[in-house]
């Protein structure tokens, strides 16, 4: 079947799928986004700062031209103007470039989020082989490329085109204008249609974001077969963990058996249930469970506590809503408390009179437990 073999994958991938795969840094990316907003930064930028650039590579020119004839023929001097000419220009395109830097980080993590893998940068080799690549260039991701290579090329000269035509009377009339003019004029020119056909690529962009969500999240679809596998390895074995339950309460229950001879009094139903009781009345506290079972378990209770000298009382109501209402370690509710203090005192009675060679007392025969107590 294609559902055991893992071919049929129309499962939407698990959360740990998802996990797993950011960090291999499988993430859904779009470079056509990283890039809009990258040439965006760019021309916006130099739209803000063109007639400042411009300023700049005006005093540039004239300080590197406007050199004396003796430091023409001396290799030292022109050196330190060599200096100082790259450090203007390299001080006046810094913003641009912490521009572009400071894009370059914003792009990635718009899609996707901010995600650093070791996995997703080590070198693998097999994408080298030229066999392997075969299939991938003419494939459909191949096919997709292609179609968005075609787009960005037909947008960008159909754009470039229109402003070439718009602004050609612009072009043509910085003959006429002054140098330091005609500079900023330029850098005007070039930065609106700098602006234009970057934006041209939000058509790109449009459809490139939706179609590298949709095959992410296909690339990481899971069959059938594939989530009981994951549910299987998150959950453990269900055998192991029977076991290890099994293992668990046998140890909870032989620690429970350890606390019977301890106990002050143990109420039966008499055959069916079995209840130990334990007291401190120095303590601030109501008497806790410390031990509790039916059948098997309450007869071997009742074993336990008859050997040690541990009085049962035969009160059915009582043990069968202590046994339901109280967990073990825990104190008994207060709607049993007056029951509770009843079998207690008639307890202590007993041992007293045992000690002093009395008459056993009587069980009293008004244990009353609330109605919202009763287990039938």
């Amino acid at each position: 079947m294609a559902e055991d073999s893992g071919e049929d994958k129309t499962e939407e991938p698990s959360s740990k799928r998802l996990e797993d795969a950011r960090k291999k840094g499988q993430i859904a990316r779009s470079r056509e986004l990283n890039t809009l907003i990258m040439l965006l930064a760019s021309a916006t930028l130099l739209l803000m700062l063109g007639a400042k650039i411009g300023e700049g590579l005006l005093d540039i020119m004239h300080y590197s031209f406007a050199l004396e004839r003796e430091a023409i023929f001396d290799p030292l001097t022109l050196l330190v103007y060599l200096k100082r000419s790259a450090l203007d220009g390299l001080l006046l395109i810094a913003p641009l470039v912490g521009a572009m830097c400071l894009a370059a980080f914003i792009g990635p993590m718009s899609l996707g989020g901010w995600n650093f893998s070791m996995d997703a940068v080590s070198p693998k080799f097999g994408k080298l082989d030229p066999i392997k690549g075969i299939p991938r260039l003419f494939g459909p991701k191949g096919f997709v490329e292609l179609l968005k290579a075609l787009l960005k090329v037909i947008l960008i000269f159909s754009i470039a085109y229109v402003l070439f035509k718009g602004y050609l009377p612009e072009l043509v009339g910085l003959n006429a204008e002054p140098v330091h003019v005609a500079i900023i004029h330029t850098i005007k020119i070039m930065a609106w249609g700098f602006l234009y056909l970057s934006s041209s690529l939000l058509l790109v962009v449009m459809l490139d974001v939706p179609y590298q969500l949709w095959t992410h999240n296909k690339e990481l679809k899971m069959s059938k077969q594939e989530l009981r596998d994951e549910s299987k390895e998150s959950d453990g074995n269900p055998e192991v963990k029977g076991r290890i339950r099994r293992l668990q309460m046998e140890m909870a229950q032989g620690r429970m058996m350890s606390e019977v001879p301890n106990a002050d009094v143990v109420v039966t139903n008499p055959t069916h249930f079995a209840v130990a009781l334990k007291y401190d009345p120095n303590g601030l506290g109501a008497p806790k469970v410390v031990a509790k079972g039916v059948d098997l378990i309450a007869a071997q209770i009742r074993h336990l506590a008859t050997g040690a000298d541990v009085p049962l009382v035969a009160s059915p109501p009582l043990a069968r809503a202590l046994y339901y209402s109280t967990e073990l370690e825990h104190e008994i509710p207060k709607g049993l408390f007056l029951a509770v203090a009843q079998v207690l005192a008639y307890v202590f009675s007993l041992k007293a009179a045992k000690a002093q060679g009395l008459k056993s007392p009587s069980l009293p025969g008004n244990i009353v437990v609330p109605e919202e107590y009763r287990q039938e």
